[in-house]
């Protein structure tokens, strides 16, 4: 990449940031890699602490804008921004601890205890085992039509 040139350049104290917009001559489109590169040597910081908002060309054109956000920290970074595959932020995931098996009791079974009775002659559906309730669909024949 070769003309580097910065076109609006942001302190903001809120998100402990800089927002900094700049635009570059290239014969193709930089890399997001590239551009964390170019910003780290240029502002001296670590390349974890930039998040690139976007790389936009016009066509036919080759100037890039790139608009960056160059944070203080990497957690800084991300509490505001979150995780995004496109920083190439890994997460590492809490390895899955396997669950023991239960232990079998070598005491007999007890019988559960009753419930009790209603006096209708079929049991009444608890609410996990209610049937959907769909209304029928009646199928009405259709009239048949007179020829004359």
């Amino acid at each position: 990449m070769e003309n580097f040139n910065i076109i609006e350049e942001r302190e903001n104290p809120l998100f402990k940031r800089k927002e900094i917009k700049f635009s570059v001559d290239a014969e193709i489109t930089p890399s997001h890699a590239d551009a964390r590169k170019i910003i780290s040597e240029k502002f001296s910081t670590n390349e974890e602490n930039i998040r690139i908002k976007n790389i936009l060309g016009k066509f036919g054109s080759r100037t890039f804008t790139i608009s960056i956000n160059i944070y203080t920290s990497e957690q800084d970074k991300l509490n505001t921004e979150g995780k995004s595959k496109k920083d190439g932020v890994v997460i590492p995931e809490e390895p899955v601890q396997p669950e023991k098996p239960a232990e079998v009791s070598t005491e007999a079974p007890t019988e559960p205890e009753s419930t009790p009775v209603s006096n209708a002659s079929s049991p009444e559906p608890s609410k996990s085992e209610e049937p959907d309730n769909k209304p029928e669909e009646s199928i009405e024949p259709k009239p048949e039509e007179k020829t004359e």
